[in-house]
């Protein structure tokens, strides 16, 4: 069984409080059982050149591309989604079943 991958790499409006959405997201998939694992950083190490302003990245994994979609239409998702958008000044969203190579030891 393919695992499913959901990454997000943003850029932040100006004077968004980011650490409240970090904490609303860390609180939204501990409750939302279709999602598998999170994970999330803050880029400190890229030339501004490369980052090309994009600031924090975001990995959900699910078990299946099912949990995925069930994550989606997810009421606390839904009502999270609104908010997280309103602070995004500009986002990149790949979507796709992950093709291990070397698996965690």
């Amino acid at each position: 069984m393919e695992e499913f991958k959901h990454f997000v790499i943003v850029k932040f409006k100006e004077g968004v409080a980011v650490e409240d959405l970090v904490k609303g997201m860390e609180k939204l998939v501990s409750e939302v059982d279709a999602v598998k694992s999170f994970e999330w950083g803050q880029d400190v190490e890229s030339q501004e050149v490369l980052r090309q302003g994009f600031t924090h990245a975001f990995l959900m994994t699910f078990n299946k591309k099912e949990d995925f979609t069930a994550f989606l239409g997810h009421p606390k998702h839904v009502e999270f989604s609104a908010t997280f958008s309103a602070a995004i000044e500009n986002i990149v969203l790949l979507d796709f079943p992950a093709v291990i190579v070397k698996a965690p030891a």
